[in-house]
């Protein structure tokens, strides 16, 4: 598949159904004294914008949005119910969305992007650092969007031909391997700003992408052992955001 780069996405079945435990690692969180905020410094407020992974909604970071907001965030939705549009348009309307809360806050935002919503924040911090302050991206192969599971390619595949068909709010065929993938992958390239932190989050153990995508020179890195789904409900994921977003 054209965009891989040389990386590949999880071959075997049985990575897709070890996905399955995504709801065991969120029975562990709220277990968890992170839960609770035990250990957890207080986010005085500070903004974050939460984007959700490839064909999921708001409703996906619910969880770690209402966890956030107990610890003292000023959270904010992406507005997206399917992450499905082409990358340039959704840009354009998390741009406006980030401009609003950092205009309400008077702060730079932190931005928390699953998956492909981790690629669109890379790609919102190099636009925009004058209005983002850091990016936590989970499981996000920003080196090669299209290193994925055999599975999830079909799917990509599948929403290009419906987008090709006309059917609103879906990325077409460009989107995939012409001139708009090809501007994507460009702008994903670039020079990360100075001035803007980068988290990394990635598993091995990744039923969806090839972990080796997600390690961007540009960012720091933090291994967990989790499903890619799970990495918005994991215990440790949770306490690497408390150390991380917390305002110094």
């Amino acid at each position: 598949m054209e965009g891989t780069n040389g990386f590949h996405g999880p071959r075997s079945p049985l990575s897709m159904m070890g996905e399955g435990r995504a709801w065991w690692e969120a029975g562990r969180l709220l277990g968890d004294p992170v839960w609770r905020g035990e250990g957890v410094p207080h986010g005085g407020g500070r903004p974050v914008l939460l984007i959700p992974g490839f064909l999921a909604g708001d409703g996906s970071l619910a969880v770690l949005a209402r966890w956030l907001r107990a610890r003292g965030y000023w959270t904010s939705r992406s507005d997206i119910r399917v992450n499905a549009d082409c990358a340039q348009e959704a840009l354009t309307r998390l741009e406006g969305r980030l401009e609003a809360l950092t205009e309400r806050t008077g702060q730079k935002a932190a931005v928390v992007g699953q998956s492909r919503g981790g690629s669109l924040a890379r790609l919102l911090a190099t636009r925009r650092p004058d209005l983002v302050g850091r990016i936590v991206a989970l499981g996000s192969p920003n080196l090669a969007p299209l290193a994925v599971s055999p599975v999830v390619a079909g799917h990509i595949a599948l929403v290009a031909a419906f987008g090709r068909a006309g059917v609103p709010g879906l990325f077409g065929e460009d989107c995939v391997r012409g001139d708009c993938a090809e501007r994507m992958t460009e702008e994903l390239a670039r020079p990360f700003p100075p001035g803007v932190a980068y988290t990394m989050v990635y598993s091995r153990t990744d039923g969806v992408v090839d972990w080796r995508a997600c390690l961007d020179p540009a960012a720091e890195h933090v291994e967990v052992r989790s499903s890619h789904v799970g990495m918005s409900v994991h215990p440790h994921v949770y306490r690497m955001l408390g150390e991380r977003l917390a305002p110094h």
